[in-house]
């Protein structure tokens, strides 16, 4: 048991119910099974699912039609090197659901954005990126930034060489005096990367920004990046390029597209894709590849696992069409309505907010200088709702999926609000004002 474990449970607040699940989360929860909106761990506790693999199971797990997707293949076996047989399929209906045109596959979406970005870069001949302060885009060195002076950026971590970094502009999100900077050094910025819904700050959603910045790097000759791995094809059918009406040059995928094998995808227009294989040309003629190539590899990419599964996903959610995430969102946005009415009653300085089926805390009246202790209650709540057989990523945030039915959602509901009740009674959390 860690050390900070320990002294947690020496506290005398802590609940009763605490204590069991305390010594749990000292390490990790270990999995056996997970059907539909639930998980099942090795000491056969059941848990209704709402980190639902960081986002990835939109549809929930285990859906009969990706399982037999993935058997069939399986029952072919799974050879890499040959191009898998549904590829081509998989970026034909990639390219209609999100108006790119053309398509390439990673491993993760780690591998995607950093793909992306060297495609930018390639074709622009230019250095700088853009990030914004509070996103996340993967683990590679490049984008684990935090901000330094003169809107530089700073390795986020140890490990990270600042050489690795220099290159890097961070900016705030949603603030137009960002669109003044782009605008100063817009001779040397390759790519603006953009996580258009923060998975850190759900509330956030600066449409009339994301319209600008689209207008200045038309207009500039810098590459608009998407990284949707959070937002496509969970926020809309169409990703946020569809929610917030905006149109990127390339944006890149996961999660959900896999329907849980691990999968990235890198879409865009053909002027920056083209630079993985050097664009089209005929066989039987004397066309061929005239665009100049960047390097882009990977073993596993196109997994055929992968591809099926993802073939699988794409298929069902255009037969669906717009309707899915539409009602979906619609549940989650009831959801986030009645917490945020029980948080006020309560009086907390925290809401929930969401972004489609995201949700996640927010704090609009909580001071710098009481944050840490608050989050310190906002992490027991989370350990309260493990101990009520609710799994989810954080502080009480997470992702509904199609599987979640309106009893599931009503049980993380009363699950939040007995949690709150308990961490109020032991002054955890600041008791309601008489």
């Amino acid at each position: 048991m860690t050390q900070e474990c320990r002294a947690v449970l020496a506290d005398p607040r802590v609940p009763d119910w605490f204590e069991m699940p305390i010594k749990e989360l000292c390490y990790l929860i270990v999995a056996k099974q997970a059907q539909g909106s639930r998980v099942w761990d090795v000491d056969n506790n059941e848990y209704i699912d709402i980190m639902m693999g960081f986002g990835a199971n939109l549809l929930g797990h285990n859906p009969p039609f990706i399982k037999d997707a993935i058997a069939q293949q399986l029952e072919k076996g799974i050879p890499l090197g040959p191009q898998a047989e549904q590829v081509g399929e998989v970026a034909e209906l990639i390219c209609e659901l999100t108006g790119m045109e053309r398509v390439a596959f990673s491993n993760t979406g780690t591998e995607a954005v950093m793909s992306a970005i060297r495609l930018a870069r390639a074709a622009t001949k230019r250095p700088k990126i853009v990030v914004f302060s509070g996103s996340y885009h993967g683990h590679f060195d490049s984008v684990l930034v935090k901000p330094g002076a003169n809107h530089s950026a700073e390795p986020f971590v140890p490990g990270i060489p600042s050489s690795l970094v220099q290159d890097i502009l961070v900016l705030e999100y949603g603030n137009p005096q960002s669109l003044e900077v782009i605008q100063t050094h817009q001779t040397e910025i390759a790519a603006v990367l953009v996580e258009p819904i923060q998975s850190r700050h759900p509330n956030l959603q600066p449409k009339a920004f994301l319209q600008e910045l689209r207008t200045l790097t038309q207009a500039t000759g810098i590459v608009l990046i998407f990284d949707e791995m959070v937002t496509g094809f969970r926020l809309h059918l169409g990703g946020a390029q569809a929610w917030f009406g905006v149109k990127a040059d390339i944006a890149t995928y996961g999660k959900v597209v896999g329907g849980g094998m691990p999968i990235g995808v890198i879409a865009g227009q053909a002027e920056y894709l083209d630079r993985i294989d050097g664009g089209m040309w005929d066989y039987g003629d004397d066309s061929f590849p005239q665009v100049e190539r960047t390097f882009f590899a990977g073993t596993h990419c196109k997994h055929p696992l992968a591809i099926a599964a993802a073939r699988a996903v794409l298929h069902y959610l255009k037969q669906q069409g717009p309707s899915l995430q539409e009602q979906l969102n619609q549940r989650t946005a009831a959801y986030v309505t009645e917490l945020n009415h029980h948080l006020e009653a309560c009086q907390l300085p925290v809401r929930m907010a969401n972004a489609g089926s995201f949700f996640g805390p927010v704090f609009p009246d909580v001071p710098p200088s009481e944050m840490m202790p608050f989050m310190a209650g906002l992490n027991l709540l989370r350990y309260s709702l493990f101990h009520q057989g609710i799994l989810l990523r954080g502080e009480g945030g997470g992702f509904f999926s199609t599987a979640h039915s309106d009893a599931d959602i009503q049980a993380v509901l009363q699950a939040m609000k007995n949690g709150i009740r308990d961490l109020q009674e032991a002054e955890f959390f600041p008791p309601p004002l008489s």
